[in-house]
């Protein structure tokens, strides 16, 4: 789940790039994951920057486990267009949610045209 909100940033814009590696840095070349070292994998995001400003200035969970956010397609359409749904406040323009749907990991946008809800993970601007 974790490489595939780290797509998500990556395809919006948030980060430069997305590389696998371990604990002591990204891979210079392509070391699969197996069970031996699966404890040392690590996921590098590079950042990318405006004017010398992150792009990515607020990452918010919303969904934790203690308390699971579950949203039907209105509701996210009611995200999307300005109103608040259940106590979530509407999306800001340039901010994004990460929904997990049954048809994987996508954006709040992606899951409305594919008519889908689910759990509302985080949202990033």
């Amino acid at each position: 789940m974790n490489l595939a909100v780290s797509n998500i940033l990556y395809k919006e814009g948030f980060v430069s790039s997305v590389t696998r590696g371990n604990h002591l840095g990204p891979d210079q070349t392509y070391t699969p994951t197996t069970n031996d070292n699966v404890a040392t994998r690590r996921l590098w995001l590079t950042l990318k920057y405006k004017e010398n400003t992150p792009v990515l200035s607020k990452f918010a969970v919303v969904s934790k486990p203690s308390k699971k956010v579950h949203f039907t397609v209105n509701e996210l359409k009611n995200v999307a267009n300005g109103r608040r749904a259940q106590f979530i406040k509407p999306l800001q323009p340039g901010e994004i949610a990460i929904v997990n749907t049954n048809r994987g990991v996508l954006e709040l946008q992606e899951a409305i045209e594919k008519n889908v809800g689910g759990e509302v993970l985080c949202r990033a601007s």
